[in-house]
């Protein structure tokens, strides 16, 4: 797989079936490894063992419905009161990170109203914050570290 723009980190990884799958810690099960899935696993290490972030407040790949259509988030960090705290958004390296992007985690944003966005494909990075009284939001050069 693509080296990718996080610390290096180690992940487990076996053949089935003539599939490569690479081991969720926080799902604790074992999934067939797409580009989409190795930036993903690669995020979730960063906020787990970087920014020091409990898995026990990772949810990953949850259901919303957003006017009557399901979608499904990729990764949100709960705060200790079960509060979103940051939405993330998750694309494989070779899909460039885009307005429509932005307006997708936006949509999801709308029904959890989480303070941070974090988009990535791997290579680029873009983390907000959102002033919801203001309808403001800056760029951050990373994510806060979890205090």
């Amino acid at each position: 797989m693509l080296k990718l723009n996080f610390p290096e980190y180690n992940f487990k990884l076996k053949k089935q079936n003539g599939k490569l799958l690479i081991f969720d810690p926080i799902r604790k099960k074992y999934y067939t490894l797409t580009p989409e899935e190795w930036v993903r696993q690669h995020t979730l290490q960063y906020l787990t063992h970087d920014k020091k972030y409990p898995e026990s407040l990772i949810a990953i790949e949850k259901e919303l419905k957003i006017n009557q259509t399901k979608r499904r988030f990729d990764i949100v960090v709960f705060n200790h009161k079960m509060t979103p705290e940051i939405l993330i958004e998750c694309k494989a390296p070779t899909v460039k990170i885009s307005q429509k992007t932005f307006d997708q985690a936006n949509q999801y944003n709308w029904l959890l109203k989480a303070p941070f966005l974090f988009l990535t494909n791997g290579m680029k990075h873009y983390i907000c914050q959102i002033d919801f009284e203001t309808n403001q939001f800056k760029f951050l050069k990373e994510l806060p570290q979890k205090s």
